[in-house]
């Protein structure tokens, strides 16, 4: 599905901001042409065909040693549930890695102002990965078996292409074209011509849908949650500079 959206003005001498669907004619005092700029966005909609998850396991301990070693073991297993789901290698990438202290506040019994102080109560070890899932249609299978491998902490679902050169460039198209077409009416309407471009800036944005899975839990689902990829927003701005002539 493929949509744009223009917005153009006419330059004036104060280099007036521009606003959508307006334009105006001002006498040129200091520059010898006479300029249009226009700026105008192109849309493209695809449906995406990989996904990224970032998954890990959190584990808790008395000593910072034994927090470690448990995180090693849970890690160890998710990384081999990856693997199985044929997630390859190169695919799965270290994003988090932490180990902080745990405090508990303990109440003075003898206080009567509800006073106490922080008492060390262990250590936390948390271990991330970021995996590409290269065939979504497993993305929820992939979930369960990480589940059930040890993972309790599952926070981010994002769906992408995995080359979007082509709907980057359809964008930039849409919106070039664009500008050109309104840039030849509004000299038309003014009793010009155009001469030629003379800039031209270009933005580009992805909007990609993201799941915020938050999940954290211990016991393998019991069945693969189902996902929603639906489609990726691939927006390109350009704002064309043209000379006029009569």
């Amino acid at each position: 599905m493929n949509r744009f959206a223009v917005g153009c003005t006419l330059l004036t001498l104060l280099a007036a901001p521009s606003f959508a669907q307006t334009a105006s004619i001002s006498p040129n005092a200091i520059q010898p042409e006479t300029t249009l700029s226009i700026t105008s966005t192109g849309e493209v909609m695809r449906a995406p065909d990989i996904a990224y998850i970032t998954a890990g396991v959190e584990n808790e301990a008395k000593t910072a040693k034994e927090a470690m070693a448990a995180n090693s073991r849970s890690m160890t297993a998710v990384m081999k549930a990856l693997k199985t789901a044929g997630v390859a290698e190169k695919d799965i990438q270290t994003s988090n890695f932490s180990l902080n202290s745990r405090y508990d506040f303990v109440k003075d019994p003898k206080s009567n102002d509800g006073s106490g102080k922080q008492v060390l109560a262990g250590y936390i070890a948390a271990n991330m990965v970021t995996a590409k899932i290269t065939k979504l249609d497993s993305l929820g299978s992939t979930l369960d078996a990480l589940v059930g491998a040890g993972s309790n902490t599952i926070n981010d679902v994002r769906f992408a292409l995995d080359n979007n050169k082509s709907a980057r460039d359809e964008a930039s198209r849409q919106a070039m074209q664009s500008a050109i077409q309104r840039a030849n009416l509004y000299a038309d309407a003014a009793g010009y011509k155009v001469a030629r471009i003379v800039s031209i800036n270009e933005s580009f944005q992805t909007f990609e849908p993201r799941n915020k899975v938050m999940m954290v839990r211990t016991m393998a689902a019991d069945a693969a949650p189902p996902m929603a990829p639906g489609e990726l927003n691939f927006s390109a701005n350009v704002t064309v500079l043209f000379e006029l002539k009569k």
